[in-house]
């Protein structure tokens, strides 16, 4: 087949605007990732790159690969490229409606979308209608309250006094921990209220009552009618007050734990329940001794994907496809060791950036978009999570070697 592969930070989607380092880190892991394994079943890929990246020219498989130079260009391309692919795939946030308007723009076009339905991305990314449908399916989600953002400080304290301290306050529709605050005490409130403004453009968010646990995802194949859940995740993620920055910085893929059956299947329950949501799905979980609680659901690919494709007996490319396009779910699912993945925070070393494509296990190189940092993402595979964490530990080591050499 020839597919489309186009994943939104790298692919020119903030060509307008500032390229986060961190978020183009586990954009292009993404991207770099699902085009290596839809070469590995002989599939033909084009893709879109931003200008700045272009130049680098970075490692990548795909077959052909369009210079982006602003976002009035990424969309004509999206939708010229989509209208003579076999198939497209679109990577990106499902917040602020980005997700769903770019698989609108692939299906207006002509183009064969493998990704969840519009009105699947639609309806699970608000988070407080996905926590009620969640509950009425009998499944555990945190307490939750919705708020508008220009709600008053004493009603905000009145609003979410039965959920008691600590409380997290996120966006409606945010994606990773992009506005996302622990709230300890009354005094905080504002300040959080103010950091969700600030990184929404939505008038409404929510507060949850904070759930102690593991902090986990599902990945989940779906046909759009039945789920399997692939594996489970573990989850690297720090939690900030309202003045400190919350973090998803990566995983270790699968994840052992007491309530692993419970959570693969209360994924599968979830996915299965809410129609549409078909190809990848990821569903964030808090695990307790006692339960898995399910926070949210994430209509698109995963940062955890990186790990997922190194310790299944599957292509999970192929998967996505089969899965929208055949109807057919992966079968006698196994694993073969632990992945290990993370972002590594380096200076900036535009000299000797391109020296970084030779190390094994740099996932996504660091590039050099910021004015003092850049972030790599290293993936290792191992036969135990203690040995593949060790070896991550060792590729981080001679990353920040080559680093330290200077200019």
């Amino acid at each position: 087949m020839n597919l489309l592969i186009v994943e939104y930070a790298s692919g020119g989607g903030y060509t307008n605007q500032k390229l986060s380092s961190s978020i183009l880190s586990e954009g292009y892991a993404m991207l770099r990732s699902l085009i290596a394994d839809c070469k590995a079943s002989d599939h033909k890929v084009t893709t879109l790159l931003d200008s700045r990246l272009k130049e680098f020219n970075p490692p990548n498989q795909a077959d052909k690969i369009f210079s982006v130079t602003s976002l009035a260009e990424f969309s004509a391309k999206l939708t010229e490229q989509a209208k003579v692919a076999d198939a497209v795939y679109v990577i990106a946030p499902d917040s602020g409606q980005m997700l769903e308007n770019l698989v609108q723009d692939v299906e207006d076009s002509g183009g064969t979308s493998i990704n969840c339905s519009v009105d699947s991305i639609k309806r699970v990314s608000n988070k407080m209608k996905t926590s009620e449908a969640l509950k009425k399916m009998g499944l555990k989600v945190p307490e939750t309250v919705l708020l508008d953002i220009h709600e008053t400080v004493d009603n905000i304290k009145q609003l979410t006094k039965e959920l008691g301290y600590p409380l997290v306050f996120k966006p409606l529709d945010g994606v990773s921990c992009d506005g996302l605050s622990i709230v300890k005490d009354e005094e905080a409130i504002a300040s959080a209220v103010k950091k969700v403004a600030h990184e929404s453009t939505g008038k409404q968010f929510i507060a949850q009552k904070m759930i102690m646990g593991k902090t986990t995802s599902v990945s989940v194949i779906s046909t759009g009618d039945k789920a399997v859940a692939a594996t489970l995740n573990g989850q690297f993620v720090t939690l900030g007050s309202p003045d400190e920055e919350s973090e998803y910085l990566g995983g270790v893929v699968p994840f052992s734990h007491s309530m692993e059956k419970e959570a693969l299947r209360a994924a599968e329950k979830a996915v299965e329940t809410l129609e549409g949501l078909k190809g990848y799905v990821g569903v964030d979980m808090i695990l307790t001794d006692e339960e898995p609680v399910v926070i949210e659901i994430n209509p698109r690919l995963t940062t955890s994907y990186v790990g997922l494709r190194r310790v299944t007996n599957f292509n999970p490319a192929e998967t996505i496809i089969d899965a929208t396009i055949k109807q057919k779910l992966p079968k006698n699912l196994q694993h073969r060791g632990y992945s290990f993945f993370s972002k590594v925070k380096v200076p900036l070393r535009r000299q000797i950036f391109t020296e970084t494509y030779s190390l094994k296990n740099v996932v996504s190189p660091p590039f050099p978009i910021e004015d003092k940092k850049a972030y790599a993402i290293i993936e290792v595979t191992s036969i135990s999570p203690e040995d593949a964490e060790a070896a991550f530990y060792r590729t981080k080591e001679g990353l920040m070697k080559l680093y330290s050499r200077g200019d």
